[in-house]
């Protein structure tokens, strides 16, 4: 039996909205979370890639992580997203995090010089010291530049607290690899979205994805299927829309899920700079595909 995991299926990333004068939106934030538990969501992740986190000051960090606190009021778990360049810093939203009433952390190590496996272990082993709640383990080379192997993840499992890994590869024999080796005691998630279904498969007990901002309905049908263990229902649902989580990882996050919010009618603010808005042809490729999502829904 799994221990101390506040988290399964569709654990969804809200947006960081932000004003014209780019300063963030803490009205429009708590909106568009609602918006994510209203829909049924499993879990909500502040903080992540899609909400910029490397982007915002210590300040705004804290003010997004009580304004989802506040807004969710309980109704399903927060995990909150507290990497930074430093031990020390993510030591200190970690903390703030665990004061505020976040149910777990998110830690990627966010580097500029490539850290070593004993570099990565220390960090979280310094930060789990200072926390009592669960801590996932985020393995994103893609943004983080550093690629923490199945071995150095098992290893950090040896750490009290760090009881999640999420995986986001894209390498679905890491996700086996995970479950034969690492057994039911320890959850992992899939981080990569055209991958959902193949994770689940694995063995996965949850999905982070920012698609529910989106298409809230297709994801957790997917989930539902695969619980039930109908895969045949859940390939069907998975292919329905595996063409917009392509493009929402392709074109980036934020920029894709403002995109679409907007097609949707959906205020989601502006983007900091140095982000851009989607480009006209991009848009019109979303809004096609998101006509298409619906179309085979119906």
């Amino acid at each position: 039996m799994q221990k101390n995991i506040p988290f399964k299926g569709i654990i969804a990333y809200p947006i960081t909205p932000f004003t014209e004068n780019e300063t963030v939106d803490i009205p429009l934030f708590k909106q568009l979370v609602e918006r994510l538990v209203s829909s049924g969501s499993h879990g909500i992740a502040p903080l992540g890639s899609t909400g910029v986190l490397p982007y915002l000051s210590d300040e705004e960090k804290e003010a997004v992580t009580v304004a989802t606190l506040q807004q969710v009021a309980g109704r399903v778990p927060v995990l909150a997203g507290v990497s930074n360049l430093t031990t020390e810093r993510t030591i200190y939203h970690a903390k703030f995090a665990e004061q505020a009433g976040a149910d777990a952390v998110m830690i990627i190590p966010m580097s500029y010089w490539k850290l070593t496996d004993e570099e990565i272990f220390r960090h979280y082993e310094a930060v789990a010291g200072k926390i009592s709640i669960p801590i996932m383990a985020y393995n994103n080379p893609a943004t983080s530049g550093v690629d923490m192997s199945p071995a150095l993840l098992k290893r950090l499992l040896q750490i009290p607290n760090v009881t999640m890994i999420k995986e986001s590869t894209g390498d679905v024999q890491r996700m086996h690899y995970l479950r034969k080796e690492l057994g039911d005691e320890v959850a992992f998630y899939n981080g990569s979205n055209p991958l959902a279904l193949a994770a689940f498969a694995a063995g996965a007990t949850g999905w982070c994805t920012a698609a529910p901002n989106l298409i809230p309905e297709l994801n957790l049908d997917l989930y539902q299927a695969v619980a039930g263990n109908n895969y045949e229902a859940a390939r069907d649902i998975f292919y329905r829309q595996l063409r917009l989580l392509q493009f929402i990882v392709s074109k980036g996050l934020p920029r894709a899920i403002k995109a679409g919010l907007k097609l949707k009618g959906i205020d989601a603010g502006y983007l900091r700079s140095p982000l851009q808005p989607l480009t006209a042809e991009e848009t019109g490729q979303l809004q096609n595909i998101l006509r298409d999502c619906v179309a085979e829904t119906v």
